[in-house]
């Protein structure tokens, strides 16, 4: 695939991000399938969140969804990232990540903290990567933070 991957922000609708998430629902771990109704998740990211959206086409291929509203903590937090299988690998995560710390940095909040299951060492490597480092750990999960 050597398709032109366009990035932008807030521009998927609820139903378009319940078809990305339910594509991608056997990347997360456990399934995302297994922890939330997806279409009430989708429903939620797009009433709450900023989005971190890439796109090939009319196709939402990734997406990074993330609260930034806590003033007064000055702390966003990362609820979701996931790039459909068939485009995995090719750097998507890290820009929609990329994208997201530089808005949070300019929006004047201090951290950006998020939880990965303790199994899924793909996407704790993933985000040490980026710089965050693990705060916290509680039973199946790990509490990762960046102080931007």
């Amino acid at each position: 695939m050597n398709a032109i991957i366009d990035t932008r922000r807030n521009r998927a609708g609820a139903a378009q991000i319940d078809t990305h998430l339910r594509a991608c629902d056997n990347s997360f771990v456990p399934a995302l399938s297994r922890r939330v109704e997806i279409d009430a998740y989708a429903g939620k990211i797009v009433a709450r969140a900023e989005r971190f959206e890439a796109w090939s086409g009319d196709h939402l291929i990734g997406l990074l969804a993330a609260y930034c509203n806590d003033p007064e903590q000055r702390v966003a937090f990362v609820t979701s990232v996931s790039v459909a299988p068939q485009w995995q690998g090719r750097g998507i995560a890290s820009l929609l990540l990329q994208d997201c710390i530089e808005h949070v940095r300019r929006s004047g909040m201090q951290r950006i903290e998020l939880e990965v299951n303790v199994r899924s060492s793909a996407a704790t490597h993933f985000y040490k990567k980026h710089g965050f480092s693990v705060a916290s750990t509680h039973e199946q999960t790990q509490t990762m933070q960046l102080d931007v």
